[in-house]
């Protein structure tokens, strides 16, 4: 599941160009298909993804995000039908900050894949669609362990001062328990079936553990 958004509105009003993170679904792409499965993409609307430029430095990873068919016909949000799939999983990029936050289709499809028992894989800003299922003041992410990037993650990228909220803080007022690592290093936490990812670098790892929930 991936952002349709194209920019992330800062604290200023300014609209600061992103969307999603390309090796957080290269990486996993590559894993979940080698080893047999069929990967769907869906969007808020079904609008086709936006990658963030700052993500296509290494040219195998802008290759990758070329030759990934699957990100120019997805399909929308609203239509998938979590029966169908055996796994869901989230990348990041920070344009889930920007419309998964707060989008209600998002946020019932993850409560549906939690209590499913399904792997559910979400990495680095992937975490903020969490946000989408409290609305009623009670998520049920409430009391898992997990992570996401990082307040230091934030800062040392140069945004947090701009930045209009910081995902780390609304994940642990969600209720949930924020297990961060040293910044920019893998950090992979499981629980139960919700497998969470800190940053660009966990992506492998959550792949990995969802593959080995699905073996």
């Amino acid at each position: 599941m991936l952002t349709g958004a194209d920019h992330w509105t800062l604290a200023d009003g300014t609209r600061h160009p992103t969307g999603f993170w390309a090796e957080e679904v290269t990486v996993p792409y590559e894993a979940f298909t080698a080893a047999g499965h069929e990967v769907v993409v869906a969007t808020p609307g079904g609008v086709v993804p936006t990658v963030d430029d700052g993500s296509l430095t290494d040219d195998t990873v802008a290759t990758a995000v070329e030759a990934m068919t699957e990100l120019r016909r997805p399909i929308a949000l609203a239509d998938v039908r979590l029966g169908d799939y055996a796994a869901v999983y989230y990348p990041g990029g920070h344009g889930p900050m920007e419309d998964l936050a707060t989008d209600a289709e998002s946020g019932r499809l993850l409560g549906e894949a939690l209590a499913s028992g399904r792997p559910l894989g979400v990495v680095c800003h992937g975490p903020a669609a969490l946000l989408a299922t409290g609305a009623d003041g009670a998520s049920p992410f409430a009391g898992y362990r997990l992570t996401g990037f990082s307040n230091a993650e934030e800062t040392q990228g140069g945004l947090a001062p701009r930045a209009p909220w910081l995902l780390q803080d609304r994940l642990a007022g969600l209720g949930a328990d924020v297990v961060v690592a040293e910044p920019w290093a893998p950090h992979v936490v499981v629980d139960r079936n919700l497998v969470t990812g800190q940053n660009p670098a966990s992506s492998a790892g959550v792949a990995e553990e969802m593959l080995r929930a699905l073996a």
